[in-house]
């Protein structure tokens, strides 16, 4: 086994990887979630939350 074969190896698995991660956040179980994260800016609730941390930071 030479350097080329561990390059050609090492190639196969990021690829393999990349799919793994394209696959997982297209998925259908994930659609909720990320479009709930998406709305979230726009969520009076969040804002609140946020404008307590900066304040708790702030001190």
């Amino acid at each position: 086994m030479d350097y080329n074969d561990f390059r050609g190896i090492t190639t196969l698995m990021v690829l393999i990887a990349f799919f793994a991660v394209v696959w997982w956040a297209y998925s259908s179980k994930r659609k909720k979630r990320f479009e709930d994260d998406a709305k979230s800016i726009f969520d009076e609730q969040e804002e609140k939350m946020h404008d307590a941390s900066v304040k708790e930071v702030d001190k």
